[in-house]
């Protein structure tokens, strides 16, 4: 189930290429369709709401926006290496959100995450049709990392604060895609005419890319160990790149490939490390 999960989450980046609306657009109405999904497909997402959610919900859906933007601006590739910075700043966020001192292993992540963010910002190349303006959609990738980061930490202290009186995840991701899709909704609106494709892919996009995929993480994660399931979901930043490929023709720079093996790679080895120190 979580590399089903890993699977849908991948076909992010070519669904939203594919996609020839603007970027609000496709995040408002992914984000509003998605949200209806999980309150009908999962339980949780309609109970233990409360107001501590929302600032997380707001961090999740500032990714959610983000991710889009970055990725109809720069190459996907770029869009979800740089958003797998995440570590970089949850290693910086730590001590001061979770009082989680740092460590000599974490300081040789923090240099392996910044060399690979700093090789996907120096291969940026010239614009084309796929990435009109990388430039931008890099700062903004680097900024979903940073998002991605705070709704990672801020559900780690609700689970903190909750304790056994509920899963706040699923209620979370529910509240952040109303706010992605309420946020984003002015300049989305007037809708236009989707056109049958447009409209399929947003389904999709909603109902599976994320719908289904939190769903299935949502059953399997409570029977797979926290090492192993990082693991497997490295399968997303990694299948990315090639679905858009396969989809849109769009190349990623070596420098991209590069950096992206630094980031990915460096994620496995410190989420091995923090496994195997729970176990001593």
């Amino acid at each position: 189930m979580l590399m089903a999960a890993a699977v849908l989450f991948s076909t992010g980046g070519a669904a939203i290429k594919a996609i020839s609306l603007t970027p609000w657009q496709i995040a408002s109405f992914r984000s509003g369709i998605a949200a209806l999904s999980l309150a009908l497909l999962i339980p949780d997402g309609r109970r233990h709401w409360r107001w501590a959610l929302v600032p997380v919900g707001a961090a999740y859906a500032a990714t959610l926006v983000l991710f889009v933007i970055a990725t109809k601006l720069t190459t996907s590739a770029n869009a979800i290496f740089l958003q797998s910075t995440a570590p970089l700043y949850l290693l910086l966020i730590g001590p001061l959100l979770l009082k989680e001192p740092l460590s000599r292993s974490d300081l040789l992540v923090l240099l392996a995450v910044a060399a690979g963010m700093w090789l996907c910002f120096g291969s940026t190349g010239p614009a084309v049709a796929s990435a009109p303006d990388p430039r931008t959609g890099n700062l903004l990738g680097a900024a979903t990392g940073l998002t991605w980061a705070l709704t990672v930490s801020g559900l780690r202290w609700l689970g903190r604060r909750v304790g056994a009186a509920g899963n706040p995840a699923t209620a979370t991701v529910v509240i952040g895609n109303l706010l992605a899709c309420a946020a984003t909704l002015p300049m989305a609106l007037p809708a236009p005419y989707a056109g049958l494709r447009n409209l399929s892919v947003l389904l999709y996009l909603g109902m599976f890319q994320i719908g289904l995929a939190y769903l299935l993480v949502t059953r399997a994660i409570r029977h797979v160990p926290a090492f192993e399931a990082t693991t497997v979901l490295l399968l997303e930043p990694a299948l990315n790149p090639v679905w858009v490929w396969l989809v849109e023709g769009e190349r990623p720079g070596p420098g991209s490939l590069v950096g992206g093996a630094l980031i990915l790679s460096a994620t496995l080895l410190n989420g091995w490390w923090q496994s195997r120190r729970q176990k001593l």
